[in-house]
C-alpha cells in the first residue's frame, strides 16, 4: 500500500473490518444467556467505552506514528519488559482464541451439513489445517478480501435486523435481570471481544492522505456505523432467543427465512478462515519479534530465512497447542465460553498496558481521555475473574523467561 493512500471513506471500512468478525457468530447469544435482557446494560456501556479507546488509538496514531502495534506503544510508555509481556499476553489471546474461532465456524457448518459436534470439530480441526498450510507457504488472505467478507456480513446482518426488529424488537424483555445485576458484568466480560480492534488502526495512521483530518473523521464514522449495528443486534438477540450453538443463523432466519441460516453458514466459514489466516499469520511473525528480545524461549524465534515472511516454528506450537485446545473442546472438558472469556481476559491486559502507556505518552485533554478509557477498561477487566489468571500466568512466565535469557547472554559474555 503506498503512503497516503488511505481516505475517510476507506479508512471506515477498513475500522469497522477490524471491529466485526467472527465473534459476531457466537458472543453476542452468550452475553444475552449470562444476563438475560439486562445484557443490553453491558452493550450500551461497552459502546461508551469505545469512544475514548477509538479516540485514544487515533490520537496515538497521529502523534505517534511507531509501527508495530500496541507493543510499540506500551514499550514507549512503559519500557521493554511491559512491552514483552503485552507480546507475549496478545499472543496467548491468539493461542486460545484461535481454536475458539475455529470450532465457532464448525459449529455453523455442522448446522447446515448436519453431524452435531463431531463434524464442528472435525471440520473445525481441517480450517485449522488449511490456515496453517496456507502460512506455511506464506500465503495470505489478503486485506481486500477480508474486508469484502466483512462488508458481506455486515449487511446481511443489518437487512435481518431491518426486517426481526418491527415484528419482535419488544419482545424477550422480562425478567430484564434473571441473574442478578452482576451477571451484566459477565457479560460485558463476554462482549469485550466486539470491542477490540480500535488499536489496530493506529500504526496506518501515515497511510492516510491527511492523517489529522481524515484519521478523526474515519473513527467517528466507524464509531456511529459499530453504535447502530451492535445495538440493533443486542436487540435483536434478546428478542429471538436461541440455545442453540448457531444463535446467528437463528436470528437471520427469523429475518430473512432458510436462505439467512444457508448464508449465515457461508460467511461463518469464510470470515473463520480469513479472521484465523490474518491472526495466527501475524502473531507468527510476533511470536519470533518477541523471541529474539528474549522474552519467549529464544528457539522460536530461530531457524527463520529471508525468504520466508512467516516463521514456521511458532505456526508449529500454534498447530500444536490449538490442536489439544480442539481436542478439549471435542471431549467436552471445556467449552466455547471458557475460549471466549480467557481471550478476553488477555486482550483487555493488553489494553490495559496499552492504555497505561498512553497516559504517560499522551499529553492534555488527550491524556484525561486515555485515563477514562483506562478507568473503564479496568471495570470490564474486573469481571474476568479466575479468567485473569491466564494473563497473570503469562506475565510471570515471561519475567521468568527474561530473566533467564539475560542470565544465558552474561555467562556468554564472560566464558
Amino acid at each position: 500500500m503506498r503512503s497516503g493512500r488511505i481516505g475517510v471513506v476507506r479508512g471506515t471500512a477498513l475500522y469497522v473490518g477490524a471491529l466485526i468478525g467472527p465473534g459476531l457468530l457466537l458472543v453476542p447469544a452468550l452475553a444475552a444467556e449470562a444476563a438475560g435482557p439486562a445484557a443490553i446494560v453491558a452493550w450500551v456501556g461497552l459502546l461508551v467505552l469505545s469512544l475514548p479507546l477509538a479516540v485514544t488509538f487515533a490520537t496515538l496514531g497521529v502523534r505517534h506514528p511507531v509501527p508495530g502495534g500496541v507493543t510499540a506503544y506500551v514499550e514507549e510508555g512503559l519500557g521493554a519488559r511491559a512491552a514483552g509481556v503485552t507480546g507475549a499476553v496478545f499472543l496467548t489471546a491468539v493461542f486460545i482464541g484461535a481454536p475458539a474461532v475455529a470450532l465457532i465456524g464448525g459449529l455453523y457448518v455442522a448446522d447446515l451439513v448436519g453431524g452435531g459436534r463431531t463434524v464442528a470439530v472435525l471440520t473445525g480441526l481441517a480450517m485449522f489445517a488449511l490456515v496453517l498450510a496456507a502460512n506455511t507457504g506464506g500465503i495470505r488472505v489478503s486485506s481486500t478480501v477480508q474486508s469484502g467478507l466483512t462488508a458481506v456480513l455486515v449487511i446481511v446482518v443489518a437487512t435481518a435486523l431491518v426486517t426481526v426488529l418491527p415484528g419482535h424488537g419488544g419482545e424477550g424483555w422480562e425478567p430484564f435481570a434473571p441473574h442478578g445485576w452482576w451477571a451484566v458484568g459477565t457479560a460485558a466480560n463476554l462482549l469485550a471481544w466486539l470491542i477490540l480492534g480500535w488499536e489496530a488502526m493506529a500504526q496506518l495512521a501515515g497511510e492516510f492522505r491527511d492523517p489529522a483530518r481524515d484519521l478523526p473523521r474515519a473513527v467517528a464514522l466507524a464509531y456511529v456505523t459499530i453504535v447502530v449495528l451492535y445495538l440493533g443486534l443486542a436487540v435483536a438477540t434478546i428478542a429471538v432467543r436461541t440455545d442453540s450453538d448457531v444463535p446467528l443463523a437463528d436470528l437471520l432466519e427469523v429475518g430473512l427465512g432458510a436462505t439467512g441460516r444457508d448464508v449465515t453458514a457461508v460467511l461463518a466459514i469464510a470470515l473463520t478462515m480469513g479472521t484465523m489466516n490474518v491472526y495466527i499469520g501475524g502473531a507468527s511473525r510476533l511470536a519470533a519479534a518477541v523471541a529474539r528480545r528474549g522474552d519467549l524461549p529464544r528457539w522460536l524465534g530461530e531457524g527463520g530465512s529471508a525468504q520466508r515472511s512467516i516463521p514456521r516454528r511458532p505456526l508449529a506450537v500454534i498447530g500444536l497447542v490449538g490442536s489439544a485446545l480442539l481436542g478439549l473442546l471435542a471431549a467436552g472438558v471445556m467449552d466455547p465460553e471458557d475460549f471466549v472469556r480467557a481471550t478476553s481476559a488477555c486482550f483487555v491486559t493488553v489494553y490495559v498496558l496499552s492504555l497505561s502507556s498512553a497516559i504517560r505518552i499522551l499529553t492534555g485533554s488527550a491524556r484525561r481521555i486515555a485515563a477514562v478509557a483506562l478507568a473503564l477498561v479496568l471495570v470490564v477487566t474486573a469481571f474476568s475473574g479466575p479468567f485473569l489468571a491466564v494473563p497473570v500466568a503469562v506475565a510471570l512466565v515471561t519475567a521468568g523467561v527474561r530473566r533467564a535469557s539475560s542470565a544465558a547472554a552474561r555467562r556468554r559474555a564472560y566464558s
